[in-house]
């Protein structure tokens, strides 16, 4: 009766009330697509209000442009690096499903305080018609400002939690032990990238547009109603979920080994005698870690690969805090070796960041009519999000089971090969967006407007050119890099490991910034102008930046090329090309 029963449940896995999840009932396409409509209603009421901040700042708070724009970075950025918060408590205290409801009340929380106070005259400045002596504008201060702050990084604590969490949840409802539950994950990731955009679409366009003809305060009430629509719709899928038991902290496993390694190492160095021969003692512990990994499943044994680290596990510990086991230190190992991956991904996402910056700006130079329709600068990312909707259920449906026919592969197209072909789509739209600000500017000398602010007889068009490009990249990358942190990282640390995909997107704001003032600091030293300064944007060299990015992509892309061609699977072994087919022959082990 035991067994059956223990064949009837997922090992490792709980519902929502800390029951062992069952097979047959939890888990599945039906629970993972309750995590979808919810992302679509968690990415509508942040973007909502992200895609025009900097709007409400200078319009409504009169900050600075400049200011306005450093605390829009910020505040995206925090929210990114937060969902490393999320994914960690996650993985080590909390399930996933608890960490996304504790998250989604906190975000509800910031967007109400930012609410009262966009609706509420007396929580903003004083009006003013102009900058004049009369009438002069006084930035928000006092108890005004602190309201302002408390409410937006209410909001990014909860985008973090959100982000660190849902994705994870949606992932782990699969089955990754056969084909099949392999296939339903990929799609998932596929799709989750597409219920962003559908989020997004509505931000950009219907929001943006209330935001900017009816007020602040229904803005922002949209996004507090969305998500707090999105809390019941979640729990309405609860008794359909399986989440992963908590497995302590991964931080706290990690530092042991990096610690244990480097301790022996400097011991085997100082002893002459541990260099040459091993103590009796740590064969017996290595062999036991290893039968005992063999009775959980895992025919855990210690790789060739980072070498220096197995003394970790081969070496008697100097202290028995530092005492480790075989699967701890190949789950650190693996861990060390996906930090490259994610590092080659920093600089495609400082491109996609260009999108809600000299992209926007270019536009708002030019022609933004359609017939009789004037288009909101702020709903240029339009572009990207209409291709990644077309796209996506594309790539699942024909794509995919296309390339699984020529290459005879499970997935058709891994997660590595995934990412390096976004990379390529950034260098590409780099080079684009170039010769787009070169045609830009030629349309201003020849009608002799370089140093007007006149509309440009040029239709805005020509930029969303290198907006479908970016938005390429951002779909294969993505969703690549969310299935294979997930996939590749230990059981123990998945919600982390996906949570770096939204750490990557916050490093490469980040990182355009930095590429900013260095390139205007380096610029502005030999020449009286830098590249990037002023108010007119015809008077910018900024064809050359985009020129130095694409060269600093191309760069990028031959170093993401080095790791990833050296990258070994976790689940076989196997180089990247053999993956999946071995796949089929020997299934992925349990962790």
């Amino acid at each position: 009766m035991d067994e059956a029963n223990h064949l009837n449940t997922w090992e490792g896995y709980v519902d929502w009330r800390n029951r062992p999840a069952k097979r047959g009932r939890h888990g599945g396409m039906l629970a993972a697509s309750f995590v979808l409509v919810v992302e679509i209603l968690e990415n509508l009421a942040y973007l909502a209000n992200a895609s025009n901040l900097v709007l409400y700042l200078s319009k409504f708070m009169h900050v600075s442009p400049s200011t306005s724009a450093n605390i829009v970075t910020n505040f995206m950025g925090t929210a990114f690096l937060l969902a490393l918060l999320g994914g960690f408590l996650a993985d080590a205290f909390f399930t996933t499903y608890y960490i996304y409801l504790i998250s989604s009340a906190i975000e509800f929380t910031g967007l109400l305080v930012l609410t009262i106070q966009a609706h509420l005259p007396s929580l903003k400045p004083p009006t003013c018609a102009s900058m004049s002596t009369d009438n002069p504008c006084k930035e928000v201060n006092g108890g005004k400002t602190v309201m302002l702050f408390t409410g937006l990084y209410l909001v990014a604590l909860g985008v973090g939690g959100i982000k660190g969490s849902l994705p994870p949840h949606g992932a782990e409802q699969f089955d990754e032990t056969t084909p099949q539950g392999r296939k339903q994950r990929s799609s998932f990731f596929n799709y989750y990238v597409f219920c962003l955009s559908c989020g997004a679409l509505v931000a950009v366009t219907f929001v943006v547009w209330i935001e900017d003809n009816k007020g602040w305060q229904w803005g922002f009430g949209i996004a507090t109603a969305t998500i707090l629509l999105s809390i019941p719709l979640f729990l309405l899928g609860s008794p359909t979920y399986r989440t992963k038991v908590p497995a302590g902290s991964p931080i706290t496993t990690m530092f042991k080994v990096l610690a244990a390694a480097m301790c022996n190492n400097f011991k085997a160095r100082s002893l002459s005698t541990a260099v040459t021969t091993v103590p009796s003692h740590t064969h017996e512990s290595s062999e036991g870690e290893t039968n005992r990994a063999k009775e959980k499943g895992s025919n855990q044994a210690l790789t060739e690969s980072l070498k220096f680290l197995n003394k970790a596990v081969t070496m008697k510990p100097v202290h028995p805090m530092l005492q480790c086991t075989a699967k701890q230190l190949e789950d650190v190992k693996i861990v060390l070796r996906i930090l490259p991956i994610l590092m080659s991904t920093i600089m495609l996402n400082c491109c996609l960041a260009q999108l809600s910056t000299f992209s926007v700006q270019q536009a708002a130079t030019m022609n933004t009519s359609l017939g009789s329709l004037k288009v909101p600068p702020a709903s240029l990312p339009v572009f990207p999000v209409l291709f990644i909707m077309i796209l996506a259920p594309l790539y699942n449906q024909v794509i995919v089971p296309f390339a699984r026919k020529v290459t005879h592969t499970e997935m058709g197209i891994t997660h590595l090969q995934r990412i390096g072909i976004g990379l390529m789509f950034s260098i590409v739209a780099m080079a684009v967006a170039a010769l787009v600000e070169i045609k830009r500017k030629n349309v201003a000398a020849k009608h002799g407007l370089l140093n007007s602010t006149r509309p440009l007889p040029i239709t805005f068009l020509w930029v969303a050119m290198q907006y479908l490009f970016l938005g390429s990249a951002d779909l294969f990358t993505l969703a690549g890099m969310m299935e294979f942190f997930f996939t590749e990282a230990p059981l123990s640390m998945r919600s982390l490991a996906t949570a770096l995909s939204w750490a990557s997107l916050a490093m490469g704001y980040y990182l355009s910034s930095v590429l900013v003032n260095i390139v205007n600091g380096i610029t502005g030293a030999y020449r009286s102008r830098p590249w990037l300064v002023g108010t007119n944007l015809n008077m910018y060299h900024l064809e050359r930046f985009y020129w130095l990015m694409c060269v600093l992509s191309g760069v990028n892309f031959l170093y993401y090329l080095l790791w990833a061609s050296r990258y070994k699977y976790r689940s076989t072994g196997l180089d990247d090309d053999d993956f999946d087919l071995a796949e089929h022959e020997h299934p992925t082990p349990k962790d």
